[in-house]
Parts: structure tokens; C-alpha cells; sequence
């Protein structure tokens, strides 16, 4: 290869799709969905048809809370048109005609669109921790509450543990990939959160600051309190059980109603809150 074909050869981070990367190292579409139909139907006693996924992104989970069930319905929410637009070209596009007859997508602010009263509200992937103060994060709560149908759910998901208020970066090894979340900055005065996502490749490129999150760490029982003063009148967490491996230090990927948790460095919870 000639020195110029290799000085304007792209490298793999060049080559990268930012929102395949997340897909595929953030997000379990299948689990996520599994836990939200399984315990809409344990609370209500019956499999919910109607859900809308706030900051949904590329709308990854709502195609595949359509693909579940043939009467399934999904509304997604973002305010970000490029990301929406991605969704739309990639996985929306992948579904059948019929199916798509069953989703749509909404480029509005959570706090002003106007849809079909759902039977579940999801907000997943931290996302509503971009409201800062506890009046804007219980006016979206309250605006969700008002949403639902009479007994309607919310789903939420959180994370925390020691290690949450550090400095620190983390990274797990993919197959042609590497994931970074870096814990970037943290104010424990105000408990503004700075977090980005990188992604390594083997040829030594780097695709820095892929995401960046402008947080506040918001902890489990101030979310719960909001949630509740928003109206909501049932708030259950949903703690992870551990691998059966002694050596390791991950979860088993099965959640259970609790009032107790464990002081670890690291957790995530799902948490619905039942209007």
C-alpha cells in the first residue's frame, strides 16, 4: 500500500457507528422488555398492549416491545432529531409493514407532547437525571402520572453505590470493540454528574466522548419521594441477584421486588411506580 493510500485510509473509529456501538454495548432490548412485560402483568394481571418509551433514542426498545405481540402498540418520545432520524432509518425501518403500523415517534419535549394514554411510561438509561432539581423531576413524574391510564405504570430504571460518586473509568472488552464509561465529574455540593462513553478500536483508534451525560445523581430514596408526591401510590425496587459464581461480581440479571439492599460498590435497579 502507498504511503498515500495509507494516509487516507479511515480507521476504524472513522468507520464506527456511535449509535450501533451504544446498541450493542449498552442496551439488552430483550431483557429490558422481558422485566417491564412480565411485571406489568404480575401487578395488573394482564399483558399491557399500549407502551411509550420517553427519551427513546433510536427507539430500540419500543421495536421490540412491538415485536413481542401482534396487537402490541408503541409511542416513542425524544427531543433530539438526529438521534430520532437514526432510529427511524435503522431500526424502525427494519420492521415489517405491518409492523410499523403499530409505532410511532414523536420529536417533542416530554413535558409538552401530547399522545394516547399508554398502560406503561418508560424513562430507562438514566435519562430523566437530566432534570436536576426535585421540582422539575417531580413536575415530569407528575406530567407521566397524568399520561397513564387509570392503571397505568411507570418504569424506571437507576444506579448507584460507592463507586458512583468517584472519579473513575471503566472499560469492558467487546469483540471488534472496547467500551469506556468514564465518571468524568462529580459536585457533591450540588450533585451535578459529567459522564461520557468512549469507544477503543484494535488499529489503536479512538472514538472519545461518543456520549456525553449532564447529569444529576439523583439517589433511590429521593426518587421514590418525588415519585410519590407526583401522585404515584405504589413505588417498588427492584434489586439484581447475584451470580451464582463466587468469583464474580456481576448480577444474575434477575430482579426482585425488595426494601433492602446491599452497600456495594456498583448497582442497578428497575423501579416501577403504579398509578
Amino acid at each position: 500500500m502507498s504511503k498515500e493510500a495509507m494516509q487516507t485510509k479511515q480507521t476504524q473509529a472513522e468507520l464506527a457507528d456511535r449509535h450501533t456501538l451504544y446498541q450493542d454495548s449498552v442496551q439488552c432490548v430483550e431483557a429490558e422488555i422481558d422485566f417491564v412485560d412480565n411485571t406489568f402483568e404480575a401487578i395488573r394481571g394482564r399483558h399491557a398492549r399500549l407502551l411509550r418509551e420517553d427519551f427513546c433514542g433510536t427507539a430500540n426498545t419500543s421495536c421490540e416491545w412491538i415485536k413481542r405481540r401482534e396487537d402490541n402498540q408503541a409511542i416513542g418520545v425524544d427531543i433530539d432529531a438526529e438521534v430520532l432520524g437514526w432510529g427511524k432509518s435503522h431500526n424502525i425501518k427494519s420492521l415489517s409493514d405491518e409492523q410499523k403500523s403499530r409505532i410511532e415517534v414523536h420529536e417533542d419535549d416530554v413535558f409538552k407532547v401530547e399522545t394516547r394514554s399508554p398502560e406503561i411510561i418508560l424513562a430507562m438509561n438514566f435519562s430523566y437525571w437530566f432534570f436536576k432539581d426535585r421540582d422539575t423531576l417531580r413536575s415530569y413524574f407528575k406530567r407521566a402520572y397524568d399520561a397513564l391510564q387509570d392503571d397505568g405504570v411507570m418504569f424506571l430504571d437507576a444506579f448507584g453505590g460507592y463507586e458512583a460518586f468517584q472519579l473513575m473509568e471503566e472499560s469492558t472488552e467487546y469483540d471488534d470493540f472496547t467500551y469506556t464509561w468514564d465518571q468524568d465529574y462529580y459536585n457533591p455540593i450540588t450533585g451535578d454528574y459529567t459522564c461520557h462513553i468512549h469507544f477503543e478500536f484494535p488499529d489503536g483508534s479512538e472514538m472519545r466522548k461518543a456520549f456525553t451525560y449532564e447529569w444529576r445523581l439523583w439517589t433511590l430514596p429521593e426518587i421514590q419521594e418525588l415519585l410519590k408526591e407526583a401522585g404515584f401510590k405504589n413505588v417498588t425496587v427492584y434489586w439484581e441477584g447475584d451470580d451464582e459464581d463466587e468469583d464474580s461480581e456481576d448480577g444474575n440479571g434477575q430482579f426482585e421486588a425488595t426494601r433492602e439492599g446491599e452497600a456495594d460498590a456498583g448497582w442497578i435497579v428497575y423501579i416501577s411506580a403504579e398509578k
